[in-house]
């Protein structure tokens, strides 16, 4: 697969042979799903709680005797049904993360990769480097290539002038080649990848 490779400027750069065992696969959504669910699994912090019975300080002396009374038959006051009492079936804290194969991991950003490429949203640029970190020069320049909603990604570390300059962009992301994964890849509308992250994605599945 050949694509365009082009500059933050808009001019054309060469052109660059893409991988079809990483950028040419038929997109598949249950890999994607799992992926993105395993994601956002991991996640969470799974700090939850409330107070059942057992944390609520309250007498646990019978409220009055079993019978006679003509009342239902009640024991501690800490009993769910009261007021100030404890919770019944409350979340406690747990993690929150599951499994999945690192076969399956590294096979769903394959097809993540694949899905901007089919639908033509991947954006190979030269290189992501600014002189001075202006948020308003990115802004047109990002404006002259069509950019609103984007995930770039950057070779081992990222400029540090683009990366200040791209912070207070709206649904602007940018990532080392290293932090490349699917949940970011698919919340943007496009996925631009400098020629360093190309090279260092097919460095990385062979």
């Amino acid at each position: 697969m050949k694509l365009d490779i082009t500059t933050l400027d808009g001019d054309g750069a060469g052109s660059v042979e893409l991988d079809e065992a990483i950028f040419g696969l038929e997109p598949r959504a249950d890999l994607l799903q799992r992926m993105v669910r395993w994601q956002l699994a991991k996640r969470r912090a799974g700090t939850h709680a409330v107070q059942n019975r057992s944390d609520v300080n309250r007498t646990r002396k019978k409220l009055y005797k079993q019978k006679g009374t003509g009342n239902a038959r009640h024991g501690a006051a800490s009993a769910p049904q009261f007021r100030g009492g404890g919770r019944a079936f409350g979340p406690v804290v747990r993690d929150h993360s599951h499994d999945l194969p690192k076969k399956v991991r590294a096979l769903a950003l394959k097809h993540a990769l694949s899905s901007k490429a089919k639908s033509s949203t991947l954006i190979v640029v030269d290189d992501v480097k600014l002189a001075d970190g202006k948020t308003k020069a990115l802004a047109e320049r990002f404006g002259k290539l069509g950019l609103s909603s984007a995930l770039i990604i950057g070779g081992e570390e990222v400029d540090v002038n683009f990366g200040r300059a791209a912070r207070n962009l709206p649904q602007i992301d940018v990532l080392p080649v290293q932090g490349i994964n699917v949940y970011d890849i698919l919340r943007r509308e496009k996925l631009v990848l400098t020629r360093a992250a190309v090279d260092a994605l097919e460095a990385r599945f062979k």
